[in-house]
């Protein structure tokens, strides 16, 4: 009988998504499940953006650019320009997400078995990103007792061998909210100069940041050009997560050149979800206060909720939209399930991504989850006293 390949029995299931078929189950009972799992925003997307689409007159939709149509890339150049990061078009390729962005940015820097360091918890789909490209992940792990800070730069060095070829961070972070200071930016790039590795930067929700905190870029840190890598999307910046439209960027232009060989052979991004995103460019600003206001609120209402709880640490996140819960349980994976199939308050429950899943050490994260506060606030405090109740049973039955 043929068999699989071995990288794809080592494929990891998603933590975000793999209890779907329990959340079908629950609501084919009746159930209302309050999602929690998943960083799929509620606010609307821009309208200028659905109305590019809706007022085109395309009457063969053709193939684009394979790195993108250079009107787009030239204005996302401009909006970078407006965030104090300067590139040019030539050194931006559209891309199918900031998935497909991270697959090239490892297909181009990275052999197999070679090494990528990366800071735990981490958003989930950089291990099956690593897998594919057959390369290995070695994890550096940040606490919820220091808000998931970066580690000690030496924790770094002690990772560092002739297989490592990167570093790669997320920020501001999925899963665990934290926003990287321009501080802890300038050691990771001193460190990754001072080695010759490459640091890759996720900054797809570079937009969300409270507190009056701001963002620092990779790329605006002068004398990493050629070691800068950065990941970006319209997902999340625009509520456009079905638009699957990323970029990547880099000054460095062999790995442009070789990320461009990874894009044409996929033949290029796809047309009418450009048109959509070089329309969201045009959002005003307005929009974003005003979704950074509501998040922030969301945050808060959270937050406060969850610090009732007997037993519950959270970490207090500073941007994205994502926090980790750590719970008074032993296994959150068992208890996500146990929502979904046995637990309901006047018919309602709530789906919990386990956040053992955003680890690659084996153990770790195995009593936290990750939340997702993409609803409104009254859902919010309804999903943390439903899971206040739950904990209380769940305890009391095991």
């Amino acid at each position: 009988m043929p068999t699989i390949s071995n990288k794809g029995r080592h494929m990891p299931a998603s933590p975000i998504r793999k209890l779907v078929p329990y959340a079908e189950d629950a609501k084919k009972r009746g159930i209302h499940v309050i999602h929690l799992n998943i960083g799929q925003p509620d606010i609307k997307t821009p309208k200028v953006a659905l109305d590019a689409v809706r007022n085109h007159n395309i009457e063969v939709l053709a193939y684009s650019m394979t790195e993108g149509s250079e009107e787009y890339r030239e204005k996302i150049a401009g909006y970078y320009a407006q965030k104090d990061i300067h590139v040019t078009a030539k050194e931006i390729i559209v891309t199918t997400g900031g998935s497909e962005a991270l697959s090239f940015a490892m297909g181009s820097i990275m052999d197999a078995d070679d090494e990528i360091i990366i800071p735990e918890p981490f958003y989930a789909n950089y291990n099956g990103f690593a897998t594919a490209a057959g390369v290995k992940v070695v994890p550096i792990a940040s606490s919820i007792e220091a808000n998931f800070a970066l580690p000690p730069i030496s924790d770094f060095e002690k990772l560092i061998g002739p297989k490592t070829k990167a570093i790669l961070i997320c920020n501001p972070g999925n899963p665990t909210g934290y926003l990287y200071s321009k501080e802890e930016i300038q050691q990771l790039a001193a460190l990754v100069k001072k080695h010759d590795l490459f640091l890759i930067a996720d900054e797809v929700y570079r937009e969300f940041t409270y507190d009056n905190k701001q963002h620092y870029s990779i790329l605006q840190e002068e004398g990493l050009e050629a070691n800068a890598i950065v990941v970006d999307s319209v997902s999340k910046r625009y509520s456009m997560c079905g638009a699957r439209i990323g970029c990547l960027l880099s000054k460095n232009k062999d790995v442009i050149l070789t990320a461009m060989k990874f894009a044409q052979a996929r033949l290029s991004p796809p047309t009418f979800a450009q048109i959509a995103s070089e329309a969201a460019l045009e959002t005003p600003q307005s929009y974003f206060d005003d979704v950074i206001e509501e998040y922030v609120a969301r945050r808060d209402v959270l937050i406060t909720e969850l610090k009732k709880l007997p037993g519950v640490k959270v970490a207090v996140p500073q941007g994205a939209f994502y926090c980790v819960v750590e719970l008074p349980i032993e296994d959150a994976d068992d208890f996500a399930q146990w929502l979904l199939e046995k637990f309901e308050i006047d018919h309602s429950t709530v789906m919990v991504a386990p956040a053992a899943g955003f680890y690659a050490t084996p153990g770790l994260g195995k009593n936290q989850i990750r939340i997702a506060y993409v609803l409104e606030k009254n859902q919010l405090v309804k999903a943390v006293h439903i899971l206040g109740k739950a904990l209380k049973q769940y305890n009391s039955n095991s």
